[in-house]
C-alpha cells in the first residue's frame, strides 16, 4: 500500500448473508481526498461503507483500511480499527435523553477515554472544530437540524480518525443547512483526511466535486464525468 494510500481494496467479493452483493471491486483512496460513493438503494453502498468498518467480514480479495487488513481481522482489532474512523449517519443518532456534552462522554468512554481532563479537552476540541464552541449544555432537542448534524461531526472526529465515512448526510436537512455540511466536510479533507461519502444529491456533487465511484449491477466504477440526466437515471 502506498505511502499516502488510507484504503485498498483489491480483487473483492462482497457478500451479504452469504448473497454476492458486490464483485471484482478495486479501487484506493488517499489520505485527503474526498470521495463520493453513488448508486440507487439495494446496490451495495451500504455493504460497501460495512465492510470498510469491519462490519461485515472481507472473505475473498484484499483489503487494507488505516493498516488494518481486513482479510481474517480478528474481533478484539476491530474497536481499534473503528477508532480511526469517524462515521456520521443521515438520522444523526443522537441520545436524545442527554446532553451533547454527555452524547460525547459517551463515546469517549466507550473508547477507552479516563482521564476527565483529556475528555473535556476532546470535546471542547471537537465542538471547536464544527464551530458550536458553546453548546454542550445543550439537549439534542434544542438544537436545529444542521447543528445537530454539526454535533454528529464532532462526535466523528472525536479519537482524531484518518477517515470520515458520511452515509448521506445532508439527507435530512434543507439546501441552505446541507452546503453549510458539505463546507465542513470539505474543510475536514483539507486538514488530511479521507472523506467518503454516500449520497443521492446531484446539486451538491457537482457543487463540490470530488472522485466519484459508483455501485451499478454488481461492480464499483470510477466515474469520470456525470451530467444531472445520467445521475438521475442511475438513480431511477
Amino acid at each position: 500500500m502506498a505511502l499516502d494510500t488510507i484504503i485498498e481494496i483489491k480483487n473483492a467479493s462482497l457478500f451479504q448473508d452469504e448473497q454476492l452483493i458486490l464483485s471484482d471491486v478495486n479501487f484506493t483512496i488517499e489520505r485527503g481526498e474526498f470521495v463520493y460513493i453513488i448508486g440507487k438503494v439495494g446496490t451495495g453502498k451500504s455493504s460497501l461503507i460495512k465492510t470498510i468498518t469491519g462490519e461485515i467480514e472481507l472473505t475473498e480479495g484484499e483489503g487494507i483500511v488505516a493498516d488494518f487488513n481486513l482479510k481474517g481481522i480478528k474481533p478484539k482489532q476491530i474497536p481499534f480499527l473503528r477508532r480511526k474512523i469517524g462515521t456520521v449517519f443521515q438520522d444523526f443518532q443522537l441520545l436524545s435523553d442527554r446532553s451533547i456534552y454527555d452524547n460525547l462522554l459517551f463515546v469517549l468512554k466507550a473508547t477507552g477515554w479516563k482521564s476527565k481532563t483529556e475528555i473535556e479537552q476532546r470535546i471542547k476540541d471537537a465542538l471547536d472544530k464544527v464551530g458550536l464552541p458553546n453548546k454542550e449544555h445543550k439537549m439534542p432537542h434544542q438544537l436545529s437540524g444542521g447543528e445537530q448534524q454539526r454535533i454528529v461531526i464532532a462526535r466523528a472526529l472525536l479519537n482524531d480518525p484518518e477517515i470520515i465515512l458520511a452515509d448521506e448526510p445532508t439527507g435530512n436537512l434543507d439546501p441552505e443547512t446541507s452546503e453549510e455540511i458539505m463546507r465542513l466536510l470539505h474543510d475536514i479533507s483539507l486538514t488530511g483526511r479521507a472523506v467518503v461519502m454516500a449520497t443521492h444529491n446531484y446539486a451538491l456533487l457537482k457543487k463540490y466535486p470530488g472522485r466519484t465511484l459508483k455501485c451499478e449491477k454488481g461492480k464499483v466504477i470510477e466515474v469520470e464525468q456525470m451530467t444531472e440526466i445520467d445521475f438521475e437515471s442511475l438513480m431511477e
